[in-house]
């Protein structure tokens, strides 16, 4: 049976791509510049700044992008639409932050601070692709996440202008701002029959070890991602962040094995669990950052994240498919939501450098308030009959038969290719030569 839509994305994809970037080039042309003074205007020397930058790099276009690279046959999509979403997002968060600039001065300076800002505003964006990974085609995935990226620039700007609220505070809600317009997302853009696993929503051994390579780069890089945009006053500040989510996310791993371990019933460790769990306390210690000071605070947030993590992907994963038709491909709620909210709910607790109560309780019941308003402006923006067939029909969306394959998108021999790439015995002579390896094994 041929197929409903044509493979060729060259009428979609390529018109999209090449008139968006045009724009962004003219605009970058009439209206920005590069700070080239020695030392950036908040006294951030290159050379000390460059490496955070790096960090956070690594994590937005090597951890993202491994991380979905557990489903069998969409390696080649997992990482390149990741690569593509984070860079147009990238530029599109430089020209949004920058609107303030432009109106008073005219010109739009950037500084590798700029780029960090706008990197952390493109994640919510990676996150939110997570949960309808392996059912969209690019051109859905770079729509979605200019729009996100407005949406959350929106926002934090809410925040800082209104509720005097540091821009740091407002851009760590990305967790839960980017889980939240995934889960809406794929509840909009749900396929019937989504109860049932699709033919090639598969997970094997292979593919796993690069999807764990993804978490891996992660947990690494994560103590930067929560401290690069921390003012280190009073003295330490961002000392403190580095440790407090090093504990945080150390804790979470120890107790993410644990937990599931105990919640299979054959007693073994579940692979993908593990992944959505381990980095939990990050994100719980990340939204929580302003009122975290002592150790035992951010290791048992770090446990409480985990418990929330493993649990919620055994036992919500496949209730939000049936109940809220809701199918999340990545397990965004579990690895991103529930903790996001934990770290938030912390703040409430935890709450030490506010003199007036009052004060705090209105910053915080506004801080939330901000975010839902923003969620519900999306929602009543793309209602549900518009937004799905804009989605559905125009864009071209690949056949259910067709979800979580390479093939629909890339022109190699995919299948070969991908043998390759996951053959256990290629891998390990790359990594272990025979002559490494003429040991007895056990």
């Amino acid at each position: 049976m041929a197929p409903q839509y044509a493979p060729s994305m060259r009428s979609r994809l390529a018109p999209i791509l090449l008139l968006v970037q045009i724009i962004f080039i003219a605009l970058f042309a009439c209206y920005f510049e590069i700070d080239s003074q020695k030392r950036a205007r908040d006294g951030t020397a290159f050379n000390t700044f460059y490496p955070e930058f790096q960090d956070v790099n690594v994590m937005v276009i090597l951890g993202f992008g491994f991380l979905g690279t557990f489903l069998v046959r969409y390696g080649f999509s997992s990482t390149g639409f990741n690569l593509l979403v984070a860079v147009m997002a990238v530029q599109w968060a430089l020209i949004l932050n920058g609107l303030e600039s432009w109106y008073y001065n005219g010109k739009i300076v950037i500084n590798l601070r700029s780029f960090v800002y706008a990197e952390m505003c493109a994640v919510p964006a990676l996150i939110s692709i997570g949960t309808v990974l392996g059912k969209m085609n690019p051109v859905h995935l770079i729509l979605i996440a200019i729009f996100e990226v407005s949406g959350f620039v929106l926002n934090v700007w809410l925040l800082h202008i209104i509720t005097k609220t540091p821009l740091f505070n407002g851009i760590m809600l990305l967790h839960i701002y980017g889980a939240f317009f995934g889960l809406m997302l794929t509840w909009l853009l749900y396929r019937q029959g989504s109860e049932q696993p699709f033919e090639k929503e598969k997970i094997s051994r292979n593919s796993g070890v690069f999807s764990m390579l993804g978490t891996l780069f992660l947990w690494m890089f994560w103590p930067s991602f929560n401290s690069v945009l921390v003012d280190n006053y009073p003295h330490g500040r961002k000392l403190e962040a580095v440790c407090s989510t090093y504990l945080s996310l150390a804790v979470s791993a120890a107790t993410a094995a644990a937990v599931s371990v105990a919640s299979s019933p054959k007693g073994k460790l579940n692979l993908v669990q593990i992944q959505s769990s381990i980095l939990a306390g990050g994100v719980a210690i990340g939204v929580a950052m302003p009122v975290v000071h002592k150790p035992w605070e951010a290791m048992t947030l770090g446990f409480l994240a985990a418990v929330l993590s493993t649990t919620g992907y055994k036992y919500l994963k496949s209730h939000m498919v049936v109940v809220f038709q809701c199918h999340d491909t990545c397990s965004i709620l579990s690895t991103h939501g529930l903790p996001g909210l934990l770290g938030w709910m912390a703040q409430f607790l935890l709450l030490k450098d506010f003199d007036d109560h009052t004060t705090a309780i209105r910053f915080a019941v506004f801080h939330i308030t901000s975010l839902f308003i923003t969620l519900t402006i999306l929602i009543l923006c793309i209602n549900h009959s518009s937004g799905k067939y804009c989605f559905s029909l125009f864009w071209r969306p690949p056949q259910d038969r067709k979800c979580f394959d390479d093939q629909a998108f890339w022109e190699a021999s995919v299948d070969k290719v991908m043998y390759l790439l996951f053959n256990t015995r290629v891998v390990h002579d790359i990594f272990f030569p025979p002559f490494l390896c003429s040991f007895p094994t056990l």
